[in-house]
């Protein structure tokens, strides 16, 4: 029988874990629990619903279990491919897929977590999207992109100084496109044994592909970060976009990854006088132009992960 964490591996793809998350929490019942006794027959004709957690029939040329979780019997009245619970899932998940685009996954390994998530605390105030506690130690999130910040500042004000381990953060992704759901999960959760539990860390991965080969960003410093460097970088990134236009961000972005000095220098003055005056204290007080590629990189990486600041 497939266990909750089971189900939530079995998602493709961001819109089927988000619908997956929704169901585990308000239709657990939709779920086959194993049976306290021991089935009865199926009744002629072929397999009904999964309510007493029976499994499918074998792989044939004529019949075979569900063709997502390959475990339970399809669906036979109208006739389907998938059992009740996976149809479900995929139906539902038909109409997240606006949303999930705009979401980001969380796999949290910590030292304690029964405070941090228990009902009415760590999730009220957010729009988390939904949320599942594997045990004592693990949980996962799915919240908009640009919750994460908010989030990480309740978390460290509450919890920072007692709380320590691994935060793990990767946007979503579509059916099709090469990574499953189900394998940034697993990945995840096998990466969370390289870091001891001496502090609380971010592992921020900028697409869902990054987490199957991760060390090329991570020598380039791209990728873990202590809690409250992390959040820094985020401060400093919601500054950035609430004073410069998307436009004046494209082509400043162009502008520092000129190859030719005596060019970008010839520009940069050009570009300068198209900005009002806080846009250029905040990058002349940066000194922008002395940053790495890869310091520039990640700054534009986590641009759609913040919100504006209110101005007058």
């Amino acid at each position: 029988m497939l266990s909750s964490f089971d189900w939530l591996r079995r998602s493709r793809s961001g819109a089927e874990l988000l619908a997956t998350l929704e169901y585990l929490t308000s239709r657990p019942d939709l779920f086959p629990t194993p049976p306290a006794r021991p089935p009865l027959p199926p009744p002629p004709g072929g397999a009904g619903g999964v309510a007493g957690g029976e499994i499918g029939p074998p792989f044939s040329a004529l019949d075979g279990p569900c063709q997502r979780c390959w475990v339970y019997p399809r669906l036979s009245s109208p006739r389907q491919n998938h059992c009740p619970s996976c149809q479900a899932i995929l139906t539902r998940a038909g109409k997240l897929g606006k949303i999930s685009r705009q979401s980001i996954v969380l796999w949290g390994f910590v030292n304690r977590l029964s405070k941090l998530l228990r009902m009415g605390e760590g999730f009220s105030g957010y729009h988390v999207l939904g949320a599942y506690v594997h045990d004592e130690n693990h949980f996962l999130l799915m919240m908009p992109r640009r919750e994460l910040k908010p989030w990480l500042q309740e978390l460290v004000i509450y919890h920072g100084p007692d709380l320590k381990g691994l935060l793990q953060v990767s946007p979503t992704t579509g059916a099709g496109r090469g990574v499953d759901m189900g394998d940034v999960l697993c990945r995840a959760v096998h990466h969370e044994a390289r870091f001891p539990m001496d502090q609380l860390r971010v592992r921020f991965y900028a697409a869902p592909h990054q987490i199957l080969k991760p060390h090329t960003r991570d020598r380039r410093g791209l990728l873990t970060f202590e809690v409250s460097e992390f959040l820094s970088v985020l401060e400093m990134v919601a500054v950035f976009r609430t004073l410069l236009r998307p436009k004046e961000q494209e082509s400043l972005y162009e502008l520092l990854n000129l190859e030719d000095a005596s060019e970008e220098q010839f520009y940069w003055g050009r570009f300068l006088g198209f900005l009002n005056q806080e846009a250029k204290d905040m990058l002349n007080a940066w000194r922008i132009r002395q940053w790495s590629k890869d310091r520039i990189r990640l700054l534009y990486e986590l641009v759609d992960y913040v919100a504006f600041y209110q101005t007058d």
